[in-house]
């Protein structure tokens, strides 16, 4: 099991966000949320997968262990003696087991794992269908991420049918299912002191692989055998996976936005685009970079190379408290929209300026994605990008996010020429995509990934030095 090992668990960190789940539900009039973890998972016959806990229930517990229910009880009602002392916070999770923990190491149990993470109460797992028809007693509400588990949700549905079973004792199942998704979602896009400085550590070890990638390759090197540095240095500074499938493409494979490392042969002369990081105590990060197998740019390659890193500094320059999530996109595809129409990959004689570009949206042949996305617990983290609640405008759209100090999000223009008749040939097959993790800060952003090095001069010198 590749569990955290964040060896000083902040038990203060994940009370305090249950409490702020708590006090919202009473402000909404009371309920009990549910937060299961995931489910191990096969991959074949009787081996599994390795297990990765589900990031909701981790974000409020700090536990790691599978087989784990989380249940918040801010009911305005309870069936207890004294209402005072219902426990709020309850941890359902394996019991102890000596003959399992033979095989699979080290488990906390109900009784080590309430006092470890602060919980008000623990019971086994197997005790769930016997405890929740009694804390749903009278409960009003159930908050849950609606949608998210099947099995879960019929789960659910045998203890609300032992709730309605006692109506004859004048106990009220719920009368509503809610979603606690946007409630949460919003608690995990600003993060705290303890989220960003594992974050920073994970952007660390990333920008290491990053730097040994290049340091290693050469032409005649296979994309696998550039991933397996990237795995090996993830796994030698701690972290615990990668935080996503790594991303290694030579040539014309960089013109595939998600392509698998494969085992084509790194030519020379062709740019290798590496977008890989790791996760590590729960937290991923995301960074690409291209660079040239050989060690030098090509002049094509140079060109389009600064265009892209033209482009994300303006994003950069974009992402600061105040603006709308959109504004760094905006910012980045005025760039890149330039600088097709510079370099004729989008022919001047259709375009008189780069307003008409954009206008018609003739850059997203070659750049088909967003500038950026949500970075957390997971690689594309939660949250709406668009104001949930705000007045829609005259085309139907609700507005873009406003970002606040402690979002993170990621800043990734690129561009990507396949062969075309209508596109100068030196430009042939170049994919190139720039990603680095940003934290945004009032009148800024701190980056936090640019320990490997993204000008292609600095590139260069640094696979010179290898």
């Amino acid at each position: 099991m590749n569990a955290p090992t964040d060896s000083a668990i902040a038990v203060d960190v994940y009370r305090q966000r249950r409490a702020r789940v708590l006090a919202a539900l009473r402000a909404a009039g009371g309920g009990v949320a549910i937060v299961p973890t995931a489910p191990e998972a096969l991959r074949n016959r009787d081996t599994g997968y390795p297990y990765r806990h589900d990031s909701y229930f981790y974000y409020l517990t700090g536990f790691a262990e599978p087989d784990a229910v989380l249940v918040l009880n801010a009911s305005a009602t309870s069936n207890a003696p004294d209402a005072s002392n219902a426990p709020q916070s309850i941890l359902f999770c394996r019991a102890k087991n000596a003959d399992r923990e033979i095989w699979e190491g080290f488990h906390y149990g109900p009784d080590a794992a309430r006092d470890a993470f602060g919980f008000d109460a623990a019971f086994p797992a197997d005790a769930l269908d016997t405890e929740m028809p009694r804390v749903l007693a009278d409960a009003g509400s159930v908050h849950y991420l609606l949608g998210a588990s099947a099995d879960f949700e019929r789960r659910l549905g045998g203890w609300l049918d032992a709730v309605r079973a006692q109506a004859r004792t004048g106990v009220a199942a719920p009368h509503a299912l809610r979603d606690l998704a946007p409630l949460v979602d919003d608690m995990r896009l600003v993060k705290d002191a303890h989220e960003l400085a594992i974050m920073r550590r994970a952007a660390h070890i990333s920008a290491l692989a990053h730097r040994r990638a290049m340091q290693t390759c050469r032409p005649g090197v296979r994309e696998y055998e550039l991933e397996a540095e990237l795995l090996y240095t993830f796994r030698k500074h701690g972290a615990q996976a990668p935080a996503y499938g790594s991303i290694v493409a030579a040539g014309a494979n960089a013109c595939v936005l998600h392509y698998p490392a494969g085992n084509a042969i790194a030519q020379d002369g062709d740019l290798i685009l590496i977008d890989a990081a790791c996760e590590l105590d729960g937290y991923a990060s995301d960074i690409t970079r291209t660079f040239p197998a050989n060690g030098r740019f090509s002049p094509a390659q140079r060109t389009l190379y600064d265009i892209v890193l033209a482009a994300q500094q303006a994003a950069i320059d974009a992402t600061r408290a105040g603006v709308p999530f959109e504004a760094p996109h905006d910012a980045a595809v005025r760039v890149l929209a330039q600088g097709l129409l510079d370099t004729g990959i989008v022919p001047k004689a259709r375009f008189s300026n780069v307003d008409d570009v954009i206008a018609e949206r003739a850059y997203a042949r070659f750049y088909m994605h967003r500038t950026g996305h949500w970075i957390g617990m997971d690689v594309h983290d939660c949250g709406d990008y668009r104001e949930r609640d705000a007045a829609r405008d005259a085309s139907g759209a609700l507005p873009w996010r406003t970002l606040q100090p402690g979002m993170a999000l990621t800043v990734e223009p690129g561009l990507y020429v396949r062969a075309a008749d209508d596109v100068p040939p030196e430009y042939w097959n170049i994919g190139i995509r720039i990603e680095d993790d940003a934290i945004v800060h009032e009148d800024g952003c701190e980056l936090i990934t640019r320990d490997v090095p993204v000008a292609a001069a600095e590139i260069e010198a640094l696979m010179r030095a290898a």
